[in-house]
């Protein structure tokens, strides 16, 4: 029916992506602030006051952050929603989008998480200790300081939040959908995840 509810789903888009933004800006600021520019790097590059550069690539990346999320989710959005196409599941591409950005704040908790770890367990730390580390993720699994740095990426996008991500979409076209859940795996797991493992591929290959 056309009036049955959606639940979280129902939300209003918008509202719900400005503050998806206005978290992962408060998240950033913090993790730069208390974190990245506390290191020895840093104080070294103050003290001989070479940081502007620094301060302007951090503005860039948080005034640039609704932007990052409106290409990534109109990408995944058109992945998912051609997915959807080739299964015969009726739904628009403003549905599909909007399951992309509700299941995108599952990747607040990781930011959470690491900003505790540095806060409060591994206060001991460099920048490279930072660049390397992501919670739950392939890349702790495996000997950082010789690993090749094309593989940082992709072994920190290998994580349980990465994993979650694809199940809170499944649910979420399923729910919107209104049909059996195999299907919406199916959709998911043919669309989005392929995308996912080529992409990861693919930044293997080119990166120099």
């Amino acid at each position: 029916m056309k009036n049955e509810s959606k639940g979280i789903y129902d939300v209003n888009a918008v509202a719900f992506f400005i503050m998806l933004c206005v978290a992962t800006l408060v998240l950033l600021i913090v993790k730069k602030t208390f974190i990245e520019n506390t290191t020895v790097a840093f104080e070294i590059l103050a003290e001989r006051g070479e940081m502007g550069v620094f301060h302007a690539i951090n503005t860039l990346q948080y005034l640039t952050i609704p932007v990052v999320y409106l290409w990534k989710f109109v990408i995944i959005s058109f992945v998912i929603w051609v997915g959807c196409f080739m299964f015969g599941y009726r739904i628009t591409f403003s549905q599909v989008w909007k399951v992309v950005l509700i299941s995108e704040s599952i990747f607040l908790v990781p930011e959470f998480l690491k900003i505790c770890w540095f806060f409060f367990i591994e206060t001991d730390f460099n920048y490279f200790d930072i660049r390397a580390f992501y919670p739950l993720s392939a890349i702790n699994l495996v000997d950082t300081s010789s690993l090749p740095d094309q593989y940082f990426y992709p072994l920190k996008a290998l994580n349980i939040f990465e994993l979650a991500y694809w199940f809170v979409l499944v649910e979420g076209i399923h729910t919107m959908a209104s049909k059996k859940k195999t299907i919406a795996y199916n959709i998911i797991f043919s669309s989005y995840v392929l995308f996912f493992f080529v992409w990861l591929g693919f930044y293997i290959l080119v990166y120099k």
